[in-house]
């Protein structure tokens, strides 16, 4: 390594980008021998087909030196069988989540619970760790170890926007010491905003061509993950340029909050006591039921309550006893009598999903709408990107609002992996 952080291997070979997200991470790579053949991580256990994992991290004990699990594992716990359920202990130790968000000093009093004594560093460092010898392991399986990590590979992470210069050397201090380089101030390590790797994403992807978006042409980016919606409006120059044609908006309505109006349902019928209690003990189970809820409601939802109807989902029951066998401890009174005779079974009608949604769609809806009213010139074209843009609803719902003002409204294929694809 000589002065000034040039690497003395100038020989990279394969690009890795890794999408470092508030809710969910994920990682693609190509070679340099074909770099239109992106690998996209998909095999995140314990599921296959999954694009992201959870950004979560549990340590053994509350010293927090040892990994337990992260990812998918840390967060959810299926529970134990009936008839070993007074054996189950209470959680020592919970998951951490949204640490992500301590690196933005706007956020100073509304930032994420921490443990005291524990850096939040400390947790990024662990968490991209694990998520670096998981990396490595996937350039070994690809290429028999014939690559060098450290001279052979670039690492390109994305990053909000709205970091700043302090927040992104903190940030490079947190990949070195994870081992994902091998010096500090390695050129092997590349920083960019989200928001540019989607622009470039959907400028190199078949909906440029398809929407016929030529020089002067402005398309909006909505990029809507679980955390977050982001939205920027650009215009397209000569040579495949882009320029900025509003300031970027950044709102919390990410598709999180759906589960949390699941949660705010579910302590309607158990008890909101009962609810404060489970999170704070069996908080791993408690996230089962919602992932339980995400996989059979959230995800193929659709909104078209003929669809619904046809399909016969409606009303959707889950069986407390099986998902959320602990609950029974915890719930009391009028709650307990009304599920002791439904026999621990709640039922989720096609109203109460809507409303879940509306409420979040709504507020993408406003954001779009603000974003039409700030730029001077038409825009050609909406192009919405990031796992929730998944949704049939929420698609439907954005083409029924804005199709008499903006004649092109897309959703790219995989759209979760946007981020990821225009990194590499």
């Amino acid at each position: 390594m000589s002065e000034g952080g040039i690497d003395i291997y100038n020989d990279i070979r394969v690009v890795f980008a890794i999408d470092f997200g508030t809710t969910f991470s994920g990682y693609a790579y190509a070679h340099k021998e074909n770099p239109k053949e992106i690998i996209v991580k998909d095999d995140w256990k314990p599921y296959i087909g999954r694009f992201k994992t959870p950004t979560v991290i549990k340590y053994e004990d509350d010293k927090y030196t040892t990994v337990k699990s992260w990812g998918f594992p840390a967060l959810a716990k299926k529970p134990k069988k009936k008839k070993k359920l007074k054996d189950s202990p209470v959680s020592s130790s919970k998951p951490i989540e949204l640490f992500k968000l301590h690196f933005l000093e706007s956020l100073e009093g509304e930032k994420p619970f921490l443990p005291d004594g524990l850096d939040y560093r400390k947790v990024v460092t662990d968490f991209m760790r694990e998520l670096s010898k998981d990396l490595k392991n996937s350039l070994n399986r690809n290429w028999n170890s014939r690559l060098d990590f450290y001279s052979n590979v670039k690492i390109v992470l994305t990053v909000p926007a709205e970091y700043d210069d302090k927040a992104i050397a903190i940030f490079r201090e947190c990949v070195f010491n994870a081992g994902l380089i091998k010096n500090k101030y390695s050129n092997n390590l590349k920083i960019t905003t989200e928001t540019e790797a989607t622009a470039i994403y959907c400028l190199n992807s078949t909906m440029r061509d398809e929407h016929k978006l030529i020089p002067e042409a402005s398309f909006m980016i909505v990029d809507c993950s679980g955390g977050t919606v982001d939205l920027t409006t650009r215009e397209l120059l000569e040579d495949d340029q882009l320029s900025k044609l509003t300031e970027r908006t950044r709102y919390y309505c990410g598709s999180c909050f759906i589960d949390q109006a699941f949660l705010k349902f579910l302590g309607e019928i158990v008890g909101k006591a009962a609810i404060e209690s489970i999170k704070k003990h069996h908080y791993c189970q408690l996230q089962y039921i919602v992932q339980e809820f995400c996989n059979e409601v959230k995800i193929p939802f659709t909104g078209i309550v003929e669809i619904e109807e046809w399909g016969n989902r409606y009303p959707f029951e889950f069986d407390l006893e099986e998902s959320l066998p602990m609950i029974k401890n915890y719930v009391e009174g009028e709650e307990k009598t009304r599920l002791q005779e439904a026999g621990w079974q709640i039922e989720i009608g096609f109203k109460d999903i809507k409303k879940m949604f509306d409420s979040v769609i709504d507020e993408i809806i406003n954001l779009i709408k603000g974003q039409l009213d700030k730029s001077k010139k038409e825009c050609s074209a909406i192009f919405l990107v990031g796992g929730f843009s998944e949704s049939k609803y929420l698609q439907t719902r954005v083409k029924e609002e804005f199709c008499e003002i903006v004649p092109n409204i897309s959703v790219p294929p995989q759209p979760i992996v946007a981020v990821l694809k225009g990194g590499i």
